[in-house]
């Protein structure tokens, strides 16, 4: 049974001077639908902060971030210094129960960033949590994924687990860069050697694949 339900939304960093420029082409090219709009979230940090606008696409949003360098370069600066401009910073995924899914995450080894919040991400209140780095690498340019539950039609979203609200995720970032933290989403040494997809048992495998032919189309 699935444990994520769908893309929730794909937060794109963008190089400097450019979130203007696509949020046009994600509004009057594809047709979304700006929902929120903070153009310094952190306007207080001597150190570094970001610009942040979401984008609405009814079935899933796109959030497009941009560093904001003040007395040090800001993470996603750093971010889109190393990997380029509209660079994927992280997927959302939905869950229908964000505690089942933690619980289950856990149980497999998955390192998480922090305990969950609950916000309103433009897109409506949620209850999110992010994931480790994929790989073992500074946390500001490491990419990541983030789960999140959101009210379902005619079910009420319980937030009675304790939330974790003293951090935000900027600055769970910004804590694992200062003191070095690498450590990554899942350590493989748990997975089991022997583990084989289910949809794959019994299925015969190629050693080789041929070329597909195509017919060429006949003059009209």
């Amino acid at each position: 049974m699935s444990k994520v339900s769908r893309v929730d939304h794909i937060a794109y960093a963008v190089a400097e001077g450019m979130i203007e420029k696509w949020a046009w082409y994600h509004i009057e090219v594809e047709g979304g639908k700006l929902t929120k709009r903070v153009d310094d979230v952190r306007p207080d940090d001597p150190d570094s902060s970001m610009k942040l606008w979401c984008i609405d696409f009814e079935s899933f949003g796109v959030v497009l971030v941009e560093g904001i360098d003040r007395n040090k370069k800001s993470q996603v600066t750093a971010f889109a210094d190393c990997h380029g401009d509209h660079s994927v910073q992280h997927i959302a995924f939905d869950t229908m129960n964000l505690e089942q899914f933690v619980s289950h995450a856990i149980s497999k080894g998955v390192n998480l960033r922090g305990k969950q919040l609950v916000n309103n991400d433009g897109f409506g209140e949620l209850k999110q949590l992010f994931g480790k780095g994929y790989a073992k690498q500074n946390a500001a340019v490491m990419s990541f994924p983030e789960y999140v539950e959101r009210p379902k039609q005619g079910v009420s979203m319980s937030t009675s687990v304790p939330q974790n609200t003293g951090k935000n995720f900027y600055q769970r970032i910004e804590h694992a860069r200062n003191t070095g933290d690498q450590s990554t989403l899942i350590d493989f040494s748990l997975m089991p050697s022997d583990w084989i997809p289910e949809s794959s048992q019994g299925v015969k495998k190629s050693s080789s694949s041929k070329p597909i032919k195509h017919e060429e189309a006949t003059p009209a």
